[in-house]
């Protein structure tokens, strides 16, 4: 008879840790219902890496999370749907980059701040973007030697031309 009850008492335990499990997980990635932020928005051409979820940070500091991502027929951007912890005002003429924690980290999205005087509302779309930098393509074009050597060093002011075939 006591075998039963402690089994029952394991068995609620249990389902009582998986619970609030749950709950914690949804809350760390901003699947919660909560009401102390506010949604903003922004299109990128690449957001590489960032995924429902994704943290939004500022100076480090995460201060939201990514709740949307979707590809626009029209541009072919990716729109972005994000929040902002309530208490943050963000100018208007602010900006956002997509970036990366390292060269194997995972990517974020950063906000840097304007110095507008007016700030945005809930729901509004910040247009100064910067979508993801691939790491896999700089490094092909470093192993590469860089590509067109000959327009980077016209552009540096060098001459590459050795002379050869010219006349006086």
């Amino acid at each position: 008879m006591s075998e039963n009850r402690i089994e029952i008492l394991t068995g609620a335990a249990v389902v009582a840790v998986a619970v609030g499990f749950i709950i914690w997980a949804g809350q760390v990635r901003g699947l919660g219902m909560s009401t102390d932020s506010y949604p903003l928005h922004a299109s990128f051409r690449s957001v590489e890496g960032v995924t429902v979820g994704t943290d939004v940070r500022m100076a480090g500091v995460k201060i939201g999370a990514v709740t949307d991502v979707r590809l626009d027929p029209k541009t072919f951007f990716a729109d972005t749907t994000f929040t902002v912890r309530k208490g943050i005002e963000l100018p208007d003429d602010s900006q956002v980059i997509v970036a990366s924690e390292g060269l194997m980290g995972g990517s974020f999205i950063e906000i840097q701040p304007g110095g507008s005087i007016t700030n945005l509302a809930p729901g509004e779309e910040i247009v100064d973007t910067q979508g993801a930098v691939s790491i896999l393509s700089l490094m092909m074009k470093f192993a590469g030697g860089g590509g067109d050597t000959g327009a980077a060093s016209a552009a540096a002011g060098t001459d590459t031309d050795t002379g050869a075939g010219t006349q006086p």
